[in-house]
């Protein structure tokens, strides 16, 4: 496959990337729209109308009526989320994560990461809710052999869209010294890094992938040089997006970095608590690939 060069222009209101050459020979235009979230924390609702930040904001529902909406307009359209679904909200004390994944799974939700508080009720409970709610979680770099979830939760994904083969994978934050080992048991980390560089070289070579995205919880950036977002894109090569997680960072528009053969990655990442949707749209023709991407308030 003839990989595609990114070029950019910025905006206040958008980030406009073109370029890198389709594998495929496109008819007519297609549009694949991402939606993307991060660290919902169980806000099932909105909040209140007397809350001092986010007024009547968020919530389920009313993501779910935007979801609707999108897919409407383009039914080209993939919905991912970051991590941390869970914990935040009596919600998850009571229901310890069977509402969230029951409602991602009707909104639409064509997979998440996991993140470290995926791990609160520990492993027997995600089993169960996973199972209860055929939701699919995709991780590449927590190897769950010998454990409850042991082929439950994928290393990558592939969706055609058309023509168009979008390659996903995701990556975790290190479990030591963050989650009790007690909740995760003998879940083993790898490193980000070599393990990114694994998956796009398969979704690349054997998958063929027109479009090769990464669900992250490992975090925007750190003053020191734990691996984040930012550190990822710049060490590997071949990711075009990462959707971001855990470091509740919100980006008013994504930022670009360097990959280690000098390409332009996207990275974006929209807060928490689910009042903003990320949305990116990446437009094929049979010459070029062009994106937009902007903020949706919930």
């Amino acid at each position: 496959m003839n990989r595609r060069k990114f070029i950019y222009n910025s905006s206040i209101a958008s980030l406009s990337v073109m370029g890198m050459q389709s594998c495929n020979i496109l008819d007519r235009n297609v549009k694949i729209s991402i939606l993307h979230t991060n660290d919902v924390h169980s806000q099932i609702e909105a909040f209140p109308f007397n809350h001092n930040i986010y007024p009547d904001r968020g919530g389920f529902a009313k993501r779910a009526n935007i979801f609707k909406g999108l897919i409407k307009i383009n039914p080209n359209t993939l919905i991912f989320d970051a991590g941390d679904i869970f914990q935040g909200t009596p919600y998850f004390n009571f229901f310890q994560g069977e509402l969230e994944l029951n409602l991602m799974k009707k909104m639409g939700y064509n997979a998440a990461t996991i993140g470290n508080h995926e791990f609160d009720a520990g492993l027997d409970i995600l089993k169960r809710n996973i199972i209860n709610n055929d939701f699919q979680f995709i991780s590449s770099n927590y190897d769950f052999t010998n454990t409850s979830l042991e082929g439950l939760v994928s290393r990558y994904k592939v969706y055609k869209k058309q023509n168009i083969r979008i390659g996903v994978f995701g990556l975790g934050i290190e479990l030591k010294g963050l989650v009790n080992p007690k909740l995760y048991k003998e879940t083993k980390y790898y490193d980000p890094i070599e393990i990114s560089n694994e998956m796009t070289q398969k979704l690349k070579t054997e998958e063929n992938c027109d479009l090769i995205i990464c669900i992250s919880h490992l975090g925007h950036t750190y003053q020191d040089d734990k691996i984040s977002d930012l550190r990822l894109a710049s060490l590997t090569s071949d990711i075009d997006l990462i959707i971001g997680g855990h470091t509740h960072t919100l980006l008013k528009k994504p930022i670009v970095v360097k990959n280690s053969n000098n390409k332009d990655v996207i990275i974006n990442q929209v807060g928490s608590r689910g009042v903003y949707v990320g949305k990116i749209d990446f437009n094929f023709s049979n010459s070029n690939k062009n994106t937009i991407n902007s903020l949706v308030e919930v």
